[in-house]
């Protein structure tokens, strides 16, 4: 059991992990942003996207806003493929 079904049943825990970690980072800056969220003095991406959209004389909240969401969730799909790669044990090293 450890040696053959473990190991399949983890790739395929990992290969979903990416996209329920970056669901649930949308969805709280989603909630944030419709100030469901955490409470207003914590900072977050929703909080901060909020205040662009109040303040839009200051285009470069909305643009770190959008650049900071962007290369998070790319770097967190990343991070998690190369974990699933690392553990894929189908996967031959020559």
């Amino acid at each position: 059991m450890f040696r053959h079904v473990l190991p399949n049943a983890m790739v395929a825990t990992l290969t979903m992990l990416p996209f329920i970690i970056t669901g649930a980072v949308g969805t709280l800056a989603s909630l944030d942003y419709l100030g469901f969220g955490l409470p207003a003095s914590a900072p977050s991406l929703g909080e901060m996207a909020l205040q662009a959209k109040q303040n839009l004389q200051a285009p470069w909240l909305a643009f770190t806003v959008f650049v900071t969401y962007t290369v998070m969730l790319s770097l967190l799909v990343f991070i998690f493929e190369g974990v699933r790669d690392a553990f894929d044990p189908r996967k031959t090293f020559r």
